[in-house]
């Protein structure tokens, strides 16, 4: 039985009927661009979050972005943030021309470490930006505590995280600023790029409005310096009309991970649950001291698995300017190099996971490599 990380031809022939009338809908209205689509996928996605406002933009990256620059964030200005994340978590903060300062993670949650944020804090920080990755909430108490010590804005990068919760509050409505992606494979997805940035202000939401269309207050008036990047009527629709089913996803998700975990958990070291938290498992990510050779069993039974994320953000070339070396964040460098993220998805089976959960079993069983026991306790000790 071959096991894909991932299935959106079977996530559209589930969802054929709701998805197909939005898009003839969008085809027969012959609006495409900021039109009655939009305005009517940021309120119900305002509903969804349950606080605040909702501004549609182009993808997560420019998400995060236009908070940025909504916060006048820019040149001279330091946003700290994770090096163990998608690099557009950092791309953004880049296109502001603002500095990334990287802050370790949690060996147990691989999310920001609260208590190694001050360390990093200068005349020069602006913004915490927590990342919720994998779907595990970052401690926003520990977060809030410290921004509102130190006068500095909270963006929360929930590209991984929709629909997660923090001590009944959903992510994204407890800082400043959220930003959500909206890449096909996300826990809410659409059918190409997009994104939005959630708000708790109105004049926030108006600043944001304007930022993602060029800056305009209305047609030909320019009164701030914007881009162009703008959530088409198409993918507003699509999205639209799936934020009813995006509890019932996220559930199944956390059922996946729990089959994942009770199969696993004597074999591999499983991912831990952060506490007042509700983890929506975009992705579910073991630890093994084997690793690579893992992955090349999984994939030759057919068991497509990938790394989440293999080269640290502060280790990537691009980043070289910045000045960090190997050993200053040996938190994330240490698991980059054991972590690996199984199939994960809603349309998964119980029986494909169970094929998983017996291929990894059986890894672990080979008289070929370190016992069962000892690369437990390897795993563990590693944390």
């Amino acid at each position: 039985m071959k096991v894909p990380f991932g299935d959106m031809k079977i996530h559209y022939q589930t969802y054929k009927a709701q998805i197909d009338t939005a898009v003839q809908r969008v085809l027969e209205s012959g609006h495409y661009i900021l039109g009655p689509e939009l305005e009517r996928f940021e309120k119900d996605f305002a509903e969804f979050l349950g606080a605040g406002y909702v501004a549609g933009c182009a993808s997560g990256t420019e998400a995060i972005y236009l908070a940025l620059a909504a916060a006048d964030v820019g040149p001279g200005d330091e946003v700290l943030v994770v090096a163990h994340t998608a690099v557009p978590t950092i791309s953004a903060i880049s296109m502001t021309g603002a500095t990334p300062v990287f802050v370790d993670i949690d060996a147990d949650s691989y999310v920001m470490d609260v208590k190694k944020i001050e360390a990093k804090i200068t005349s020069k920080t602006k913004v915490l930006c927590p990342v919720h990755l994998y779907g595990q909430v970052v401690d926003m108490d520990g977060i809030m505590k410290i921004a509102a010590a130190h006068r500095l804005t909270v963006l929360e990068d929930v590209a991984q995280g929709t629909g997660a919760t923090y001590k009944g509050k959903t992510v994204g409505t407890i800082g400043d600023f959220g930003a959500f992606s909206f890449y096909p494979s996300k826990n809410l997805g659409a059918f190409g790029d997009g994104g939005a940035v959630s708000t708790k202000t109105k004049e926030n939401f108006d600043r944001l409005v304007m930022l993602r269309n060029y800056g305009q207050s209305k047609r030909y008036h320019h009164d701030i310096i914007g881009i162009n990047s703008r959530l088409d009527e198409m993918q507003a629709a699509i999205l639209s009309a799936q934020i009813p089913f995006v509890h019932e996803w996220n559930e199944r998700r956390r059922e996946i991970a729990k089959r994942y975990t009770d199969g696993l958990k004597d074999v591999v070291v499983t991912p831990a649950e952060n506490m007042d938290s509700t983890h929506v498992y975009h992705l579910y990510v073991i630890q093994s001291p084997d690793r690579d050779d893992l992955q090349a069993y999984l994939l030759d039974r057919g068991i497509q698995c990938l790394i989440h994320y293999p080269i640290p953000a502060h280790t990537q070339k691009a980043y070289s300017y910045l000045g960090y070396k190997p050993g200053d964040l040996p938190v994330t460098e240490r698991l980059a190099k054991r972590i690996l993220s199984l199939p994960m998805f809603p349309e998964l089976t119980n029986e494909q996971i169970d094929q998983v959960i017996k291929s990894i079993r059986d890894f672990s069983a080979q008289p070929s490599t370190a016992t069962t026991e000892s690369k437990l306790e390897k795993a563990t000790q590693s944390r």
